[in-house]
């Protein structure tokens, strides 16, 4: 029977292969949530320093939405103990209201970015296009599932914010928060039709999920 392969590797490869010693990574996790923060993380490795040992540590680095629980849990100290740098930018449910999902979102990457650039370093970002940040950058499709560091970002974002989202489950049980972390489930819905939204919901959003909920009024009083 085969057995998949490691993707860590790969990804530190396709690093490698920019030509810096320094690369930086940022992903956000949340982005198409109805409740929750948005939550960006950048990751600086400085590829010179990193030992086999090191590489061993993070052969299981890989987009975050593809791995088990268990196995980003796992992940997350070995990332903090082996990177140069990490940052984590969090933007709550009324920014997002107030400023649009989408400019919040790059704004978010670029300040985790910003925390963690260096001179000599490279800045990559997943799929989206950012301002200039004083250092080569580049925005790769699917980055999360294709360079190392953007893949630990990915892991420091997700996990972060599952953190949050199950701390916040334990203080409003009936919405579950801890289950579903703030995403659209089915269980999610019948919550906000039953209970209302919360401050967590993100009222902006013209989703199925809000049927009689007077929005407008709502995002006013934020």
């Amino acid at each position: 029977m085969s057995t998949r392969q490691a993707p860590g590797p790969r990804l530190f490869r396709h690093d490698r292969r920019l030509g810096f010693r320094y690369v930086a990574g940022a992903d956000e996790a949340g982005r198409g949530c109805l409740a929750g923060p948005l939550v960006a993380a950048a990751v600086l490795f400085d590829l010179e320093r990193l030992r086999p040992a090191d590489l061993r540590a993070l052969s299981a680095l890989d987009d975050s939405k593809r791995q088990r629980p268990d196995v980003r849990a796992a992940l997350y100290p070995e990332i903090l103990q082996r990177a140069t740098r990490v940052t984590i930018v969090s933007r709550c449910a009324a920014e997002i209201d107030r400023r649009g999902l989408h400019v919040t979102n790059l704004g978010a990457l670029a300040d985790a970015l910003l925390g963690v650039a260096r001179d000599g370093c490279i800045c990559l970002s997943d799929g989206f296009a950012l301002p200039p940040l004083g250092q080569p950058q580049r925005a790769i499709v699917k980055g999360d599932a294709t360079s190392a560091a953007i893949a630990a970002a990915s892991v420091i974002a997700k996990e972060t914010r599952d953190r949050y989202m199950r701390r916040v489950g334990s203080r409003l049980p009936e919405w579950r928060f801890g289950e579903h972390v703030g995403y659209g489930t089915r269980e999610h819905r019948a919550a906000i039709e039953r209970l209302g939204v919360t401050p967590l919901h993100r009222l902006s959003f013209r989703s199925a999920a809000y049927p009689q909920l007077r929005l407008e009024d709502q995002i006013g009083e934020r």
